[in-house]
């Protein structure tokens, strides 16, 4: 019954992504290249939003899962969802700093 209603409102179990570093999950910051420069994940990739559909080949070669950011959370999720469309397991991990945090401790 308690399933039935958190799918019935979307809510889904936390997603780990400290255990999906872990295992090898990519970093892709979604921002433009100069607010990647003032600040980032040591370990994230920077593809500009509007370029990540020419990198959609490239990314899927690698064969990880991806976890998406950006300053605030909106970028990322539009990400997430250009590359759930074209079959690459991803997440929207938010807000850089935020993940950061999640994935650093």
């Amino acid at each position: 019954m308690i399933e039935a209603i958190k799918n019935l409102f979307g809510i889904k179990p936390a997603v780990d992504f400290y255990e999906l570093v872990k295992n090898g999950a990519i970093i892709i910051d979604v921002r433009s290249k100069g607010e990647y420069s003032g600040g980032h994940i040591k370990s994230s990739i920077n593809v500009p939003l509007n370029i990540l559909t020419a990198q959609i080949d490239k990314l899927k070669s690698r064969n990880k899962v991806i976890i998406t950011c950006c300053a605030s959370g909106m970028r990322s999720a539009s990400a997430k969802n250009i590359l759930k469309s074209n079959n690459i397991d991803s997440y929207n991990g938010g807000a850089w700093q935020s993940l950061r945090a999640k994935i650093e401790s």
